[in-house]
């Protein structure tokens, strides 16, 4: 997958939904705004294990989500009724 950098919208439409592991990343702030594709997956630990030994070309890594991510779980103190 390592065929040069793409910018972060061009990587969400080829990859819907996905984790997507980058090298050489460019940003903004703490925005993504492209790097080279070096591993995706639907399984965000797929791609932190497997896309892992795949970072060795590379200077620095990120990995970003494409799509939205939900914030589906509720984090705080259950009240007793």
């Amino acid at each position: 997958m390592n065929s040069g950098f793409v910018g972060f919208e061009e990587v969400k439409k080829m990859y819907p939904d996905e984790w997507v592991l980058l090298g050489n990343p460019q940003m903004r702030n703490t925005t993504v705004i492209g790097g080279v594709v070096v591993y995706h997956s639907k399984d965000k630990k797929e791609v932190c294990y497997i896309g892992r030994d795949k970072t060795s070309d590379f200077s620095k890594v990120t990995i970003a989500y494409t799509g939205d991510l939900k914030h589906t779980r509720r984090i705080g103190i259950l009240r007793r009724l």
